[in-house]
């Protein structure tokens, strides 16, 4: 039972990080959609949905496509990578902040691909 709560009491704070950054993300996108227009618009629903779409291609439920697309790193380079790179084009960004404001709602609400739960003992 000590574990439990234990448990409980790290992933209250944990939760409601993910709650802020999905607020700041959401916030951001709706920002970047409006000032470019729609294809960035368009870029960030799209790539809102891609995890989901990562579930429905894959013939297994936690396969390798499935798993990667619920990774942090990889939206998180893109921003970064467009951030501080020589590409200027704003679809790109919003893309990945759509990604990533998808996983941080999943995260949000406990939701995590089978390779990063603890494990039951």
């Amino acid at each position: 039972m000590a574990i439990e709560s234990t448990r409980e009491e790290v992933t209250r704070p944990r939760r409601l990080a993910w709650g802020a950054l999905t607020l700041f993300l959401a916030a951001f996108a709706v920002f970047e959609s409006v000032k470019y227009g729609l294809p960035t618009t368009a870029a960030a629903l799209g790539f809102f949905v891609l995890p989901d779409a990562a579930r429905l291609a894959g013939p297994r439920l936690p396969g390798l496509l499935h798993q990667a697309a619920h990774r942090v790193w990889i939206p998180l380079v893109v921003l970064v990578g467009y951030s501080f790179g020589p590409i200027v084009w704003p679809p790109l960004f919003t893309a990945g902040l759509g990604w990533l404001t998808r996983i941080a709602i999943d995260r949000t609400f406990g939701h995590r691909p089978p390779s990063l739960r603890p494990a039951s003992s």
